[in-house]
């Protein structure tokens, strides 16, 4: 998932942001209908008209990519999931859901529902076309080409190649037939990596049989990649999530864990508890009640002077501002949780008890503990 950007603000209550590598895209459609599609479709323009069409143009194409992402979120939203975030970034658009569709039914509304929406746009903007091109030369011009590639994304999406839409759709099918999201993912993200390596072999082969559209192979090569590369990690998302169903953060939590005084300095804590137990996270009790926890980053925060003078209870991250999980919880979402917030530990916390605490590392010795016995 791309990170950072310019936030956009929130529509239907989901964040929307502009990733960096969108400006790249923006500038390279920009250039491409200014430069040339505009003066060889329409010779009479101007080149201002030439460049300011273009411009308009693509902030359209944007548009339409944003509006193709939340018909994904509103139908994911209408099934009770929450969605966390759109990022528009140099390969369109990616809605962040925080959890898999329960059902083939869902998957399939979710997936249908953007290729959909373009294919709306695309009716919408050609009836615009017909309806200015004796009249509005820029306005049909900017309508047509926004038209075709509403219809040209709609049909790029429906490819059943795993994570595309049309991959989506495929899994669903999968799934619906054999009862096993995990059997759906393999299947659908092996196509889709296939389809990947088409994309790459036929870029490559653009590059070298025709030279003048060596920019074309590139991008298709470039798609390639990035189709691989999800195909891979969305199937290992899915896998990781089949291990860890049904089993709860009690089965993987550390509990001896050393409890520190929020008396002890800083510099104390780095010789006598961390370097020494390796560990990366402790609980910070007074009188027996947890007042907070303390971390690596808590003290890599922390200017390496002021460890003798600092206590730990400066450094630590105080109870009330920290994300904790239940033993009950579920694995999956105690991995999802970890993943979103950039953490490596949580405290696992009841009645508000502190009982241990649940690292990265407990869950991938559990996973690769399963994996291996063939679990």
């Amino acid at each position: 998932m791309p990170q950072g950007g310019v936030p956009l603000g929130k529509y239907f209550g989901i964040p929307v942001r502009l990733h960096w590598s969108w400006f790249i895209v923006f500038i390279l459609v920009t250039w491409m209908l200014g430069a040339y599609y505009f003066p060889d479709s329409y010779p009479s323009w101007n080149r201002a008209t030439d460049w300011g069409i273009g411009a308009a143009t693509s902030i359209l194409f944007f548009v339409s990519v944003l509006l193709h992402e939340l018909a994904h979120s509103r139908v994911a939203q209408a099934a009770g999931m929450q969605v966390k975030s759109i990022t528009l970034f140099i390969f369109g658009g990616v809605s962040q859901i925080g959890q898999e569709p329960g059902k083939p039914a869902v998957e399939f509304r979710m997936a249908i529902a953007g290729p959909g929406t373009s294919l709306v746009l695309g009716a919408i903007f050609w009836g615009i076309f017909f309806a200015t091109r004796h009249s509005v030369e820029p306005l049909s011009g900017l309508a047509y080409w926004l038209g075709y590639i509403n219809v040209s994304l709609a049909v790029f999406n429906l490819i059943p190649g795993f994570p595309l839409d049309g991959g989506r759709v495929l899994r669903s099918i999968l799934w619906w037939r054999s009862g096993s999201i995990r059997s759906a993912t393999r299947t659908a993200s092996t196509i889709g990596r296939g389809v990947g390596f088409l994309f790459i072999f036929g870029g490559i082969a653009l590059i070298f049989l025709n030279r003048s559209y060596w920019l074309n192979g590139v991008w298709l090569a470039l798609i390639g990649w990035f189709l691989d590369n999800a195909a891979v990690g969305s199937y290992r998302q899915v896998a990781l999530q089949d291990m860890l169903q049904g089993h709860t953060v009690s089965e993987v939590m550390t509990r001896d864990c050393q409890e520190i005084s929020p008396t002890a300095t800083v510099d104390q804590t780095v010789h006598d508890y961390i370097l020494k137990s390796g560990r990366r996270c402790f609980p910070v009790v007074e009188n027996g009640r947890t007042l907070g926890i303390v971390t690596l980053h808590n003290v890599r925060s922390l200017s390496r002077d002021l460890w003798p003078i600092k206590t730990v209870r400066d450094a630590m991250t105080p109870l009330d501002k920290t994300k904790s999980v239940r033993p009950s919880d579920p694995l999956t979402t105690t991995m999802q949780l970890l993943t979103d917030e950039d953490l490596n530990q949580l405290p696992v916390m009841e009645d508000n008890t502190f009982l241990g605490m649940v690292a990265r590392d407990n869950l991938l010795s559990f996973i690769h503990a399963r994996a291996a016995l063939g679990m």
